[in-house]
């Protein structure tokens, strides 16, 4: 499908120039006069690329770009407008409004189009010519040219033709062909020149290139193999011979090349600075002659200004201008970061060894004098814009090492740490486990003693009791006392140990009926006390029964202990969603202290207020993790708490 280009020019010439050029380049054209017709076209099609003029009579092009933007066919069309050269405001202007490219008139045909190329190519990412592979035949033979384009399309390739090495490099430049066959002997530029051209060009040197010759001098193909083709072949070999090179160096061409990238043969954009009129008009119309499009400005205010919205290849500027002058601009270029690696070559009409080194020192990237051929200026832009070009491949080649290197680096580091945390992790296992084991061996080993300390010290209170002064029977409670606090202490750290050793047992229970069961118990204990309880249906979930019975032993066992001074005392087991609670109104806590609560050992109230030995929320914690859900606590002082706690299903832990 051909690409749809919207020319929008009030100029009967410029419409006419630009619609033969840009059809002759393959493109589909509309071309209008007025912004009328424009909006009438680009609201009833889609185009892919716009090509606008600023000045138009029923309305301002920058203005009708916008509207562009904003309309829902064209809206990521790239715009190129195109003006007489005015001044660099109207430039600036058309660029922070929108526009892609702004080319002046009078513009150079070869330039728009490869500049409405690269547009396109920037795009999309690929030249757009379909999926067939781009040969490109640069004969100056029309009837040769002709039957191999003819023999190369039958065979299924997308074939563009040139008669001349100049103009295939160009076309080369546009199409980025997937191979070039050239003649050996061409008017002007000849086979190998070209081929040379193509291996210097960062963005076609890995481009195959065949050299076809009528010559059968043994030494051709070695000059060609010299000079950087892939093959060589003689015209007058079959064509099936043809087709079979060609294949054989496309399956062999370098895939991933720099064939999307920027060419140093591509559209290229000059800057030129002086604040003589003349010289700038004499430049100008040297470079454009060159295909390049140039870009003028009369003083270094206005170069920055430009510069800020637009981006250049290089910069040709005057060493003695008046306001801040050529060395302070070239301070100024080459101190700012977006564009002080843009080559600079200075210019001036004094022509001694002093002024050149100022200009250097100043900056600048190269120095000639106005007074030398302009040939030798066209030199100099076009090997500074082919160092600049080396110099951006070069970074792009360092930049995916540094990042292959530093990804590597990153692998191993992950792998390392991997590893170390594997083995911490282990080892962190290995001796949780020995210490579960020895907390469980020396809690059950206490138990004896204490069970003796706690029965011989009853003992002799039953039996001796009453022989003993007050203060030695109290002195017997005390040790008794201690002794079954103690053992409680133990059954809790023996309870925690078994929570994290006992394996999980999945079934589905009813958490209300575990609740009832456990305030079943806590009334038997104390028939006296007057408790309303609550207790939701609906509370079914798939869990260990075992280790959830723990869960609603200490939670209602809690509250139950903790509203024991509350003359109503509340209890409600519920659920909110999927998250279960029991909520009390008894003494509450300090919320700020809300997460110590499921830490061993932590007790936000003393033992004289209420018994307990700070191991039973760890506990409840502990269970509520190893069903891979979550538990929290809100409460006030005074005011009651409420414990919410959540259940994981069993592929969450």
């Amino acid at each position: 499908m051909k690409v749809r280009v919207l020319v929008v020019d009030d100029s009967l010439t410029v419409r006419m120039n630009l619609t033969e050029a840009l059809e002759g380049a393959g493109f589909d054209v509309v071309a209008c006069a007025t912004v009328a017709d424009a909006r009438a076209a680009f609201a009833a099609s889609v185009f892919d690329l716009v090509l606008l003029d600023v000045l138009l009579p029923d309305g301002d092009g920058v203005e009708l770009m916008q509207a562009i933007r904003a309309s829902d066919t064209c809206g990521e069309a790239p715009v190129m407008l195109l003006s007489t050269e005015a001044e660099v405001h109207d430039r600036i202007r058309g660029l922070s409004h929108g526009a892609d490219e702004y080319v002046g008139k009078p513009y150079d045909i070869t330039y728009v189009i490869s500049r409405a190329r690269e547009l396109l190519r920037r795009k999309s990412g690929a030249a757009p010519s379909g999926d067939r592979a781009r040969i490109l035949i640069i004969d100056d033979s029309v009837t040769f040219r002709e039957a191999l384009k003819q023999s190369l399309e039958d065979a299924g390739y997308h074939v563009i033709a040139a008669a001349s090495g100049e103009d295939g490099l160009r076309v080369a430049v546009d199409v980025r062909p997937n191979a070039i066959i050239v003649d050996g002997v061409l008017p002007g530029m000849d086979g190998r020149s070209v081929i040379r051209h193509v291996r210097l060009d960062t963005a076609l040197r890995r481009t195959p290139c065949m050299l076809l010759t009528g010559s059968e001098d043994a030494r051709g193909e070695v000059h060609a193999l010299d000079a950087g083709a892939d093959a060589f072949i003689l015209k007058e070999e079959d064509i099936s011979v043809v087709l079979a090179r060609l294949a054989a160096v496309l399956r062999s061409a370098y895939e991933g090349g720099d064939t999307a990238g920027s060419s140093s043969l591509g559209p290229k954009k000059i800057l030129a600075i002086d604040d003589s009129k003349t010289y700038l008009q004499e430049v100008a119309e040297v470079l454009r002659g060159e295909g390049f499009d140039v870009v003028l400005a009369m003083s270094g205010e206005d170069a920055l200004e430009l510069l800020a919205v637009e981006p250049v290849d290089c910069i040709l500027l005057d060493l003695l201008m008046p306001g801040i002058g050529g060395k302070e601009t070239c301070r100024r270029i080459k101190a700012a970061p977006h564009i002080r690696d843009t080559p600079l070559i200075m210019l001036t009409a004094v022509d001694d060894r002093e002024t050149m080194l100022e200009g250097l020192e100043a900056g600048a990237d190269d120095y000639i004098s106005k007074s030398s051929d302009f040939h030798v200026l066209k030199a100099r832009v076009a090997a500074q814009i082919r160092r600049r070009q080396f110099e951006d491949e070069n970074r792009r080649v360092r930049e995916q090492l540094l990042r292959a290197e530093m990804e590597a680096a990153e692998a191993r580091a992950a792998r390392e740490l991997a590893a170390t945390r594997a083995e911490l992790l282990d080892e962190l296992r290995r001796k949780n486990e020995e210490l579960e084991a020895f907390s469980y061996s020396v809690s059950h080993d206490l138990r004896a003693p204490l069970r003796a300390i706690d029965g011989f010290s009853r003992a002799a209170i039953e039996e001796y009791g009453a022989a003993l002064e007050e203060t030695g029977r109290g002195y017997l409670e005390r040790v008794r006392e201690g002794a079954q606090r103690m053992n409680r202490l133990i059954e809790d750290l023996l309870a925690l140990s078994r929570v994290t050793r006992a394996e999980l047992r999945r079934t589905d229970i009813d958490l209300g009926a575990l609740a009832r069961r456990t305030l079943d118990r806590l009334r038997q204990a104390e028939p006296a006390r007057n408790v309303e309880v609550t207790i939701a249906e609906g509370l079914a979930v798939e869990g260990d029964a075992g280790l959830l019975g723990i869960v609603l032993d200490n939670l209602v066992g809690n509250a139950w202990k903790f509203t024991s001074k509350q003359p109503q005392a509340q209890i409600t087991v519920g659920r909110e969603g999927e998250i279960f609670f029991v909520r009390d109104n008894g003494a509450g806590f300090d919320p700020a202290y809300a997460q110590k609560l499921f830490q061993v050992f932590q007790r936000l109230h003393s033992v004289s207020e209420f018994e307990g030995t700070g191991i039973g929320l760890a506990t409840v914690h502990r269970i509520v993790d190893r069903h891979g859900g979550r538990i929290w606590a809100e409460g006030q002082p005074d005011r009651g708490a409420t414990f919410y706690f959540t259940i994981g299903t069993k592929g969450d832990r």
